[in-house]
C-alpha cells in the first residue's frame, strides 16, 4: 500500500477536530478511502509519533484506531495546515520522487521559514 500524503493531512484535521476524550477512538471517515486504507495510515502515523493509536486488529481484520494527536502531531499539522504551504510541500516532495512523513514535515518547516524570511538552516 502506498503512502497517501493528502489522506494523512485530512486524517490529522479530522483527529484534531474531534471532541472525543483521548481515551476513546476517533472515527475517521475520508471518502472514498476504505477502512483498511485508513487503518494503514493510522498505523503509519502512530509509528511516526504523530498520533496516539490502538491496534484493534484480529486474525481476520487489520484495524487501527486513532485516539489523539501527539505534541509532535500538533506541530506537524500546524506546519501543513495552510493549503498553500501544503501544496508547496507536496510539490517539493514530488521533485524528490516521494517523501516520508518526517521528510514532509521538514519540507513544510523549510517552506514556512522561507515565507517568513527566516534562514532555512
Amino acid at each position: 500500500m502506498r503512502l497517501d500524503q493528502d489522506l494523512i493531512r485530512e486524517m490529522l484535521l479530522v483527529i484534531e477536530a474531534s471532541d472525543k476524550s483521548p481515551q476513546h477512538w476517533v472515527q475517521i471517515d475520508v471518502p472514498p478511502h476504505s477502512a483498511e486504507v485508513i487503518s494503514y495510515h493510522v498505523h503509519l502515523l502512530y509509528e511516526a509519533g504523530i498520533i496516539d493509536a490502538q491496534d484493534a486488529s484480529s486474525l481476520s481484520e487489520y484495524r487501527w484506531h486513532a485516539k489523539r494527536l501527539t505534541y509532535q502531531g500538533h506541530e506537524f499539522l500546524d506546519a501543513i495546515r495552510d493549503i498553500s504551504v501544503w501544496r508547496a510541500t507536496k510539490a517539493a516532495a514530488s521533485k524528490a520522487g516521494g517523501a516520508s512523513i518526517s521528510f514532509l514535515w521538514e519540507i513544510a518547516k523549510a517552506e514556512l521559514r522561507t515565507r517568513l524570511g527566516l534562514p532555512i538552516g
